[in-house]
């Protein structure tokens, strides 16, 4: 309990138990009452034993005095008539029926939380139409990435033709140095022939120019169309990167935006909002009918504390916590026989402080007629006291 000073006392304590540790002790056989000190030293720590106990009575005996006027209004309530008694059990079972309808809300899971709902209310008048530009915004997004995965090829393939031009045309010229190399060295041998051993080499002049002026031409003509069809490949390829540079704006544009509308909604798909924005909904709902309930318990919770009021009962407002054990016999027996045993605890409790204050003023008491020299004096400090 607390209650017992550490000073001109000692515990005597049992050697296989605590029985002793609640029992106040006084032993006098080492204070010298002779001198001052240890006189008023003692007679102070029964005086604060005798002060705690009083403290501790005064808050035992408001809880003693709650519990009982407790009991005597289910007394009061089971002595009601029995059209009294019709009238009470009729508002009782309401409140109940509605209180378990709130419970039954407030335990459900996957519920949205405060911060969630809230959000949602502000942003009611829009989301439906956030969720419409979401979806269009991922719709067009995945049809211009599309579009973007089908430029980069044809690029792509364009780029591979250009390379592979670039190869012919350079093969081209190569071949066509061969075959003025050809025909140089045609020539020298008919020039040799010709003059150093005084052959007729006309028909061989015009074969070899023959040959030259067919492969030269042969060569040019390819020559001549690679050339064209490379241009037309480089311009191609230049109205493919403007393409993709205008449709690379409107992919960006577009997933900024998107962006924007994932962050302004709190989600990361038009999906997900419109999930949220059906629970929501749903939620709303619930919290509507929830908010209804409340609304009718508080007004038979007036009907309650005004028909309880009527009765003598010491506090009608208690009973609000307890409207099952009106309606249900066994509710209001579970009640009482908790209320009688907390009652007894509490008697139990003030009984033993009433033995620690006894205790004390007795110890006092004998003190100043045993040493009648000093009984003034602690008069005096019980009166300080």
């Amino acid at each position: 309990m607390g209650f017992f000073s550490k000073i001109f006392r000692k515990r005597k304590y049992q050697e296989n138990g605590t029985d002793d540790w609640e029992n106040v002790v006084y032993d006098r056989d080492h204070v010298d009452f002779g001198e001052e000190e240890q006189r008023r030293r003692y007679i102070s720590g029964c005086l604060e034993q005798a002060e705690e106990a009083a403290r501790e009575l005064n808050l035992l005996t408001g809880e003693y005095s709650l519990i009982t006027s407790y009991l005597t209004d289910m007394e009061e309530i089971e002595a009601l008539p029995e059209g009294e008694r019709d009238e009470l059990n009729t508002i009782a079972g309401n409140l109940v029926a509605l209180e378990q309808e709130g419970e039954k809300y407030r335990k459900k899971k996957n519920r949205m939380t405060d911060a969630e709902y809230y959000r949602l209310r502000e942003q009611e008048d829009m989301i439906c139409e956030g969720i419409e530009k979401l979806k269009e915004c991922e719709s067009y997004g995945g049809k211009v990435r599309q579009d973007l995965k089908r430029l980069d090829r044809e690029r792509h393939a364009y780029e591979f033709r250009r390379q592979e031009l670039d190869m012919v045309m350079n093969n081209l010229r190569g071949m066509s140095v061969i075959f003025l190399t050809a025909f140089v060295l045609c020539l020298v041998m008919l020039l040799v022939l010709q003059f150093g051993f005084k052959m007729d080499t006309k028909l061989g002049y015009l074969l070899a120019g023959a040959a030259v002026a067919i492969a030269v031409t042969v060569t040019w003509v390819k020559y001549t169309d690679g050339d064209r069809e490379l241009r037309q490949v480089e311009l191609d390829i230049n109205k493919l990167i403007q393409l993709q540079n205008k449709v690379k704006i409107r992919y960006v544009n577009n997933r900024n935006l998107t962006d924007y509308l994932y962050m302004k909604y709190s989600t990361d798909s038009a999906g997900a909002l419109e999930r949220v924005w059906k629970q929501y909904q749903k939620e709303k709902e619930e919290r509507r009918e929830y908010a209804q309930a409340e609304s009718k318990a508080e007004y038979y919770r007036r009907q309650m504390v005004n028909k309880l009021a009527h009765y003598r009962i010491s506090s009608p407002e208690r009973w609000l916590g307890h409207p099952a054990a009106i309606l249900d016999k066994r509710e209001m027996v579970e009640i009482r026989h908790e209320l009688i045993l907390r009652r007894q605890a509490l008697r139990k409790q003030m009984d033993y402080n009433n033995q620690v204050a006894e205790t004390a003023r007795k110890e006092i008491m004998d003190v100043a007629e045993k040493y009648p020299a000093y009984a003034e004096e602690i008069r005096g400090m019980v009166e300080d006291y």
